[in-house]
């Protein structure tokens, strides 16, 4: 089975095709606020679709004019709006859009440009001096840099839009006739990780486009939302989902810090947005935390039970009757969508129980990237839903328990990886894309994640534990903010170990000053209740607690390996 289409959408062939009908038909809806602030005054420039088409064309004709046609362009920096400009004017007809982390050491920022061959890179002013130094060492093609912000005797990207404004009112049409080649390199994009160890992926209007298709037509996401931009863009998510909600003439704002979130939701009255497991989790904690302090527990428990019953005959009074809680989160919030990892199924019951639509994604750099996602029709808690319209998804190889690798099939899975056939031999067979990543699949076709191939604990005795399951219920203790369950060697054989980062805020306001000891005593009591539920097999057996947070990537998923190496150093 495949998710049934819920809304009729007009169907793109190419990035370009949908951001010029997005520009026309949203002409004078509000594309992207910015915040400007100058000490203690703020100001809100609201950029129309229009302007921001004019924009993206303009600096697609100054690229041009300036003799990088077919040239690969680099993309770093924070979630903004010029980030977006520079995407969108290199995809649609200028050349090849390389995103890259803007998280990245120098040393790995200069492995990426070299790795794509990029000649010119669009940056924030704070990469000035990182790039001008790589451009000396003279190892990669990189040539020209173009900042982002206005800064003296650099190229900025202001002047460019200008020029390029002037070279379209003189008549030049060579960015506007661009012709797009959907089945060509289109973008570039690392996978997460070191780049030493990360794959650069390519991946065409074809395949991005048809995803953008796919979402749409399940995902309920109209001109009248308002997206916060939380997922980094240069994560594939994060640049097809902002190009999704332009699609569809959303309202797009900005976060001014994962502290701010919760204010800036306030702020801007935002509606939807696309998420990691970890915040949003986080987020439904403080909700928690809040209700426990007002001492509400109790009466929004009963109060869930009345809507959840009245929603059997089709009556819906969460919004109006979980008003106060709504309005913690600015109280216009309707729809979150999680992706990149599993969310807790208590946290998605939580807030679909308080009226806001939450759902669970799934996908890889390599597709695009959803294969798979839940609707406002098909939430089975845990699950990642049913496939893509246009997707094909099969478990390979399946064992007793009915779990095998995941891999798909679709206009979506990418080109194969930039100058590694044998790396994309390896993960595309017979047409098939072999995910790396373990699930089955219920009677109903819905299907489910139950972890990482490479990062299954097997045992001696031939078991196999899927360190994912047990961190879902340790992750639900109230204290702990993140959470991994590894396999320590021992006597020729694999020790089910659980490292926890505690939150030293919650820590605190629920134990005072307590002294370390009593507070590993405190968890290791709740480990072992949690063992009590599980399979002798499975018990977790040694314990490291902590309050410094894991290596972690931008989009928040801990580099298990790098963290296991760690604490073999220490």
């Amino acid at each position: 089975m495949k998710n049934e289409i819920l809304y009729n959408v007009r169907e793109f062939e190419n990035l370009k095709d949908m951001i010029d009908n997005a520009c026309t038909e949203f002409a004078d809806h509000t594309a992207f606020v910015i915040k400007h602030k100058e000490g203690k005054t703020v100001n809100y420039e609201n950029i129309s679709y229009e302007d921001f088409g004019k924009e993206v064309n303009s600096l697609g004709t100054a690229l041009i004019d300036m003799g990088y046609k077919d040239k690969r362009i680099a993309v770093i920096g924070k979630n903004r709006y010029e980030w977006v400009v520079s995407y969108a004017a290199v995809i649609n007809g200028v050349g090849i859009v390389v995103p890259l982390d803007k998280g990245l050491p120098e040393d790995e920022i200069e492995m990426s440009i070299k790795k794509s061959k990029a000649e010119v890179i669009f940056c924030e002013a704070n990469y000035l001096e990182a790039l001008n130094k790589i451009i000396e060492k003279g190892e990669t093609n990189l040539k020209k840099i173009i900042c982002m912000d206005k800064v003296e005797n650099v190229e900025i990207m202001e002047k460019l839009i200008l020029k390029g404004k002037e070279l379209l009112d003189k008549g030049n049409r060579e960015y506007l006739d661009a012709k797009i080649d959907r089945e060509k390199v289109a973008s570039i994009v690392f996978t997460s990780g070191t780049t030493s160890l990360s794959k650069a992926v390519m991946l065409s209007h074809k395949n991005i486009a048809s995803n953008i298709n796919s979402m749409s037509k399940v995902e309920g996401i109209f001109d009248t939302d308002t997206n916060i931009a939380l997922l980094p863009f240069h994560h594939t998510f994060g640049s097809t989902g902002i190009m999704i909600f332009l699609s569809k003439g959303v309202k797009n704002v900005f976060c001014d810090g994962l502290r701010h979130i919760q204010e800036n939701l306030k702020e801007y009255k935002v509606t939807i947005f696309i998420c990691v497991p970890l915040l949003i989790e986080a987020m439904y904690k403080k909700i928690e935390a809040g209700i426990e302090k007002k001492g509400k527990t109790k009466l929004i428990k009963f109060a869930k039970k009345i809507s959840n019953f009245l929603l059997k005959f089709g009556i819906d009074i969460r919004r109006k009757l979980f008003k106060e809680v709504l309005n913690e989160l600015g109280g216009e919030i309707r729809f979150i969508v999680s992706g990149a990892s599993a969310l807790d199924k208590r946290v998605a019951k939580g807030l679909n129980d308080l009226g806001i639509l939450t759902i669970q994604g799934y996908g890889l750099t390599e597709t695009s990237p959803v294969l798979a996602a839940e609707t406002e029709k098909t939430i089975r808690y845990g699950s990642i839903g049913y496939p893509m319209p246009d997707v094909e998804i099969k478990i390979d190889n399946p064992n007793e328990e009915g779990i095998g690798e995941i891999i798909a099939k679709g206009p979506n899975v990418m080109l194969g990886y930039y100058e590694d056939e044998e790396a994309t031999n390896e993960v595309i067979i017979d047409g098939w894309f072999h995910t790396g990543d373990l699930g089955y699949m219920d009677k109903d076709g819905i299907f489910f994640i139950a972890g990482r191939k490479k990062n299954v604990i097997v045992l001696k005795n031939g078991k196999n534990i899927y360190p994912e399951e047990l961190e879902v219920l340790i992750n639900n203790l109230p204290y702990v903010a993140e959470s991994m369950v590894y396999g320590e060697e021992k006597d020729d054989d694999l020790v089910v170990s659980v490292k926890i980062v505690y939150n030293k805020e919650y820590v605190n306001e629920k134990y005072g000053d307590i002294p370390e000891e009593e507070l590993r005593s405190i968890v290791w009591n709740d480990i072992k209740e949690i063992n009590t539920k599980l399979p002798k097999y499975k018990y977790m057996k040694k314990l490291i607690l902590t309050d410094e947070p894991m290596i972690k990537t931008t989009t928040q998923k801990v580099k298990r390996h790098a963290e296991i190496e760690k604490m073999k150093k220490s």
